[in-house]
C-alpha cells in the first residue's frame, strides 16, 4: 500500500484526485494540505511514502518545501503534480530533491503509474514535458560568429531564444516580448541572459548584428 498525501490549495481539486485514486486498492490518500507548512505538519506525525504536490500554493510554496522536506523527512518522496511547464520549473523541482514531475491535464493512468515509480524510488517525468524537452533538444541552431580576437565563437541557440533574439533585435522591450509570447516578463530576461551568454555578444547592437547575420531580421 502506498500512502500518499496531497498537497494543493485547490480544495475541489484536491476532492478530485482523491476520488481518482480510491479506484486504486494499493494506494491509500492518507492526508490532505492546502500549502507547504501543512505538509511538514502532517509529515511530524503521518507515516507518507509519496507527497503529491503542487508548486504554487500559499505560505510555503513547493520551491520552499521540498527541500525541508528533503532534509527533515528523506524517506518522503515528491511528485509535483502542477500546471507548470516550463524546464525552468521542472529543472528547480528536481534540484530541490523532487523525484517525479507531472502536469494536471495527464491522464488519471499516467499519474498513477507516476505514483508507484517515484515510490519505489525511480525518478518520472511526464509525457507532455519529456516530449517537449526532446523536441527542443533536436531543434537547437548553431550560432558561429567571430570573436574580438579574428577566432570564432561556436554556441547553440534554442527555437525559443531565436525566437526572442529576433524580437529584441527589432527594438521590443522584454515586457513587450513577453506580451507577445504569452510567457513572463522574467523568462524573457532569462533568455535573453542565456542567448548573450552562448554568443558572448556585448551589447544589443552586437545582437542585432548576429540576427542580421542570421537571416532572422533584414
Amino acid at each position: 500500500m502506498t500512502r500518499i498525501l496531497l498537497a494543493d490549495d485547490h480544495t475541489i481539486l484536491r476532492d478530485g484526485i482523491r476520488a481518482l485514486l480510491s479506484a486504486d486498492a494499493d494506494l491509500d490518500v492518507v492526508g490532505e494540505a492546502s500549502n507547504g507548512a501543512e505538509v511538514l505538519s502532517i509529515l511530524e506525525t503521518t507515516p507518507v511514502d509519496v507527497v503529491l504536490m503542487d508548486v504554487q500554493m500559499p505560505v510555503l510554496d513547493g520551491f520552499a518545501t521540498v527541500p525541508e522536506m528533503h532534509q527533515r523527512f528523506p524517506e518522503v518522496k515528491v511528485l509535483v503534480l502542477t500546471m507548470l511547464d516550463h524546464e525552468n520549473y521542472v529543472s528547480r523541482m528536481f534540484e530541490a530533491g523532487a523525484m517525479g514531475y507531472v502536469l494536471k491535464n495527464a491522464a488519471i493512468s499516467e499519474i498513477t503509474y507516476a505514483i508507484r515509480t517515484v515510490a519505489a524510488g525511480n525518478q518520472f517525468l511526464c509525457t507532455e514535458i519529456g516530449l517537449g524537452m526532446l523536441n527542443k533538444a533536436v531543434n537547437r541552431t548553431s550560432i558561429i560568429h567571430p570573436d574580438d580576437n579574428g577566432g570564432h565563437v561556436g554556441a547553440e541557440l534554442t527555437t525559443r531564444e531565436l525566437e526572442v533574439l529576433k524580437l529584441i533585435a527589432e527594438g521590443m522591450t522584454n515586457g513587450e516580448i513577453s506580451d507577445k509570447l504569452f510567457t513572463s516578463k522574467r523568462t524573457i530576461e532569462t533568455h535573453r541572459q542565456n542567448i548573450i551568454a552562448k554568443t558572448q555578444a556585448k551589447n544589443t547592437a552586437a545582437l542585432i548584428k548576429l540576427a542580421v547575420s542570421r537571416g532572422l531580421i533584414s
